[in-house]
């Protein structure tokens, strides 16, 4: 027979959103640094900072749902890395360093990017062995992981003293394969974890995100005339990231929270670890290259997008969507064909904010958005009034 599933309901405690604000701050400097450094290879570092700051925040998500850390020393070790994350942030801007006339930053911030980045990494780290002392399979678990954990955040740091260009980029693609790829050779195996906390936490974590885009809508538009016209813009872009919380909270949050539930130990650390820690990713830099299309969009709203703007604009939402198919596939095991189709239609819109002012992609962009949530409001209606009213009586039940 199969283990039974073991639910250790936690509650997201004030010290987890206090984390979550200095991951808010992160994302925002993501937008900068992209936004610094217009080109495709300003995006590419951009996901690079995004993806290292990533691992980072969904560690303290693991530690939150394996034990208090509000309890004695392990608040003291969150603050601590809390602080550290913060420089992380700060430096994130120039974390490859000058390169020319680019806008990278110095030596320095790369330097402060790698050594508060390693800071972060040992703490989670040294948290886990604390936690492991009580708890002799998570102990286990975070011996297996923590070299390729600590290896990939180390080569980081060493980046940072080769030259900015090509030797400091490949080093960076290297550690980002073992930062990301140490979570499938360790195995899940000892984790434990709350699948409410734990679904919870990467919700927060999309609002979060949303969040990125609405305050870059909000200062793309803070020196300009404050029009009708320039209003109804901001209303359309506004619309538009309404329409991916709804994407995503409407039935998604809920139906992957329950498959999470349901699932016994060791299933439900894999699909945690895949659909959660790696599927959101592609969700969340979507957000934010979205943040960066608003912005861009905002400069002049008569004006044609420049091609990487436009992919930001489009591509953004596209790979938001592509993050959303790899979480139903992994945890229903189906497509979204609808999503799929818009997906697609996303892209082929690309070459559109080139030749059109900005104004008609944010058009487009929030009425192709607003179809597919029309539609699958509509189309799937009953399967929907059921799902939410389970899950509104199970938490009702809770209480």
């Amino acid at each position: 027979m199969s283990e039974q599933p073991v639910v250790v309901e936690r509650r997201v405690t004030p010290l987890e959103l206090f984390f979550d604000l200095v991951f808010v701050f992160s994302l925002t400097q993501v937008t900068a640094l992209m936004a610094a450094d217009p080109t495709w290879l300003g995006l590419l570092r951009g996901m690079a900072v995004l993806t290292v700051l990533w691992w980072a925040w969904v560690a303290y998500v693991w530690i939150g749902t394996t034990t208090d850390a509000e309890d004695g020393v392990a608040r003291i070790v969150m603050l601590a890395a809390m602080g550290a994350m913060f420089l992380t942030a700060l430096a994130a801007p120039g974390a490859f360093g000058q390169l020319g006339d680019v806008a990278g930053g110095s030596r320095d911030q790369a330097l402060l990017f790698g050594v508060t980045y390693f800071a972060v990494r040992l703490a989670h780290v040294v948290l886990f062995r604390v936690i492991g002392r009580d708890k002799p399979d998570v102990g286990a678990a975070v011996a297996r992981l923590a070299p390729g954990l600590l290896l990939g955040s180390a080569l980081i740091l060493v980046a940072a003293f080769l030259p900015p260009g090509w030797p400091r980029g490949l080093l960076w693609a290297v550690a980002i394969a073992v930062d990301v790829g140490a979570p499938l050779v360790a195995g899940t195996k000892g984790w434990e974890l709350s699948p409410h906390h734990f679904a919870e936490r990467h919700g927060l974590v999309i609002i979060i995100a949303l969040g990125e885009s609405l305050v870059a809508l909000g200062v793309g538009v803070s020196d300009q005339l404050y029009d009708v016209r320039t209003m109804i813009a901001v209303l359309v872009g506004f619309a538009s990231v309404a329409c991916l919380w709804w994407l995503y909270f409407d039935v998604v949050a809920i139906a992957a929270e329950r498959r999470l539930a349901s699932v016994d130990v060791e299933q439900r650390n894999r699909l945690a670890r895949d659909s959660f820690n790696y599927f959101h990713l592609p969700m969340v830099a979507g957000i934010v290259l979205l943040a960066l299309g608003l912005k861009k969009s905002f400069v002049d709203i008569d004006s044609e997008l420049k091609l990487v703007a436009s992919f930001a604009l489009f591509g953004g939402v596209a790979l938001y969507l592509l993050g959303h198919l790899l979480f139903r596939k992994r945890n229903m095991g189906s497509w979204n064909l609808q999503r799929t189709v818009i997906m697609l239609l996303l892209l082929a819109c690309v070459p559109l904010g080139v030749a059109v002012p900005a104004w008609v992609s944010l058009v487009t962009l929030m009425s192709v958005l607003l179809a597919l949530v029309t539609y699958e409001t509509l189309a799937f209606a009953p399967w929907r009034r059921h799902l939410r009213a389970a899950h509104e009586d199970h938490h009702a039940g809770e209480h």
